[in-house]
């Protein structure tokens, strides 16, 4: 939670800006009011009447004919193409959206907000031409709705016989600085049964590319396959939980039938910052977490350490990164039967300041070899890792009790890279080897996904160069 490299300390490459205020409410659909009829007597009926005449207006866009309703697959409406432009998904603009539209996702390099909702799904079609359909939904709702806008119809402006395009519970919020970003798992190029009988469904096989390994187990790993894996993800950040939850719960909607929601995870208070002039944020273990993130400004890092560059695999990740996804379970109950000296000898900090050892201030430049051999920013750090750099973007979460009066909570670990293989793989065998921390944290849940550079202009969408 630390080094730049870390998984589990202050150190580690996170992406995160600090406590940017959500701008001002974006506009929403409002229901149109046809009626010119301004006798109150009468209200009522009119009220009734609009909501026929604009269900028979609808019928007629739609081509409705007799009592045929050409409705479509739920939650499927066509969405208006979000104006907003940026290169990479950078800063909220004054009406607290972030650009949808950028040379790499947004959520990666942007300043991490303070809420996520991530899900993993499973693919249920083998129909590519159907996927690519989805994709394409799905790239035109995210785009309305980080841009403050709602889904399709929207919520209340669709026909009345039919269920809204939205499911309106984002009405009236700002965009919160919403990210969406998707990404794709190695099952979506090859399925592997129980009985190792390998399908590659959509014919991707040849196209996936090197560094999306499946992840080896590492020691310590105790993963719950129903936490773990998935074809696709949707990694969901804002400002407001009630906005990254709305996000998720309408691409779902929309991908009804062709995908399921294989898990998700809530999480609150993000550990990592990518802007390094904020304050940098403290885990549950009390520790600032992220000290030495990858800075969403640093381009030269960016281009070294997170962005898969031109010859690194096939050309539709170039502009990409990969992502790794760990739900670190806390064993809170014992770090805080801890004191404060071994708590301090488990990370190689300060828990006030979150100075390294020897030194003063949280941002100076820690000598490693006043830490314990075990302790966490040790092992973590680039200079203990060849200099390999990792993106953390990481959240807290809490997710009741485990039944036996202890909390289920911990650290839902994201880490962006250019290639999996060099920078998080040798970093968790190195921390899974003699991390000091391993006595109070466990790895239960596991993912890996390839994150396609970003949508470029409206028409453009999500997996384009891969699927089309």
């Amino acid at each position: 939670m630390d080094e730049a490299a870390g998984t589990g300390g202050t150190e580690s490459t996170p992406a995160d800006p600090e406590g940017a205020e959500p701008a001002s409410t974006a506009p929403q659909g409002t229901t149109a009011d046809t009626s010119t009829d301004t006798d109150t007597s009468t209200s009522t009926d009119t009220s009734a009447d609009d909501r026929t005449h604009r269900a028979l207006s609808r019928r007629a866009v739609m081509g409705w004919a007799g009592a045929g309703l050409a409705l479509g697959a739920a939650g499927g409406g066509s969405v208006a193409a979000a104006v907003t432009s940026g290169t990479n998904g950078g800063s909220a603009s004054s009406d607290g959206s972030v650009p949808f539209y950028g040379e790499h996702q947004a959520g990666i390099a942007t300043p991490v907000q303070d809420r996520l909702h991530f899900a993993a799904f499973d693919v249920l079609t083998d129909d590519k031409a159907e996927l690519a359909a989805l994709l394409k939904e799905w790239t035109s709702a995210a785009a309305a709705m980080t841009a403050g806008r709602e889904v399709g119809t929207g919520a209340v402006d669709g026909p009345a016989e039919a269920p809204p395009d939205d499911t309106g519970e984002a009405l009236g919020l700002p965009a919160s600085r919403l990210t969406l970003t998707v990404g794709f798992g190695p099952s979506l190029f090859e399925q592997v049964a129980e009985d190792g009988t390998r399908t590659d469904r959509f014919g991707l096989r040849a196209r996936r590319p090197a560094a999306l390994i499946d992840l080896p187990h590492f020691p310590g790993d105790n993963l719950d396959p129903a936490r773990s894996g998935g074809d696709l993800c949707v990694q969901a950040c804002a400002d407001d939980p009630q906005v990254a939850v709305h996000a998720i719960r309408n691409l779902a909607r929309i991908g009804m039938g062709k995908v399921s929601v294989r898990w998700s995870q809530l999480g609150f208070g993000k550990t990592s910052s990518t802007t390094p002039d904020a304050q940098t944020p403290r885990n549950l273990m009390g520790f600032k977490d992220g000290t030495h993130n990858v800075s969403g400004t640093d381009t030269s890092t960016l281009d070294s350490h997170v962005w898969a560059g031109p010859g690194d695999g096939p050309d539709w990740m170039t502009g990409g990164s990969y992502l790794v996804a760990r739900r670190i379970r806390m064993h809170i109950e014992t770090w805080d039967r801890e004191g404060l000296q071994a708590q301090e000898d488990v990370f190689g900090r300060t828990k006030g300041e979150g100075a390294p050892y020897g030194k003063q201030r949280e941002r100076d430049t820690p000598d490693l070899g006043l830490m314990p051999k075990d302790a966490h920013v040790r092992l973590a750090h680039p200079d203990s890792n060849a200099g390999q750099m990792i993106l953390r973007r990481g959240f807290s979460f809490t997710d009741g009790s485990d039944g036996l009066g202890r909390l289920d909570a911990g650290l839902f670990f994201l880490a962006y890279q250019r290639d999996t293989r060099k920078a998080f793989v040798p970093l968790q065998r190195r921390l899974a080897a003699s991390d000091a921390l391993n006595e109070y944290i466990q790895h239960v849940g596991s993912a890996h996904f390839a994150c396609p550079p970003g949508v470029r202009k409206s028409g453009e969408w999500w997996g384009q160069s891969l699927l089309g």
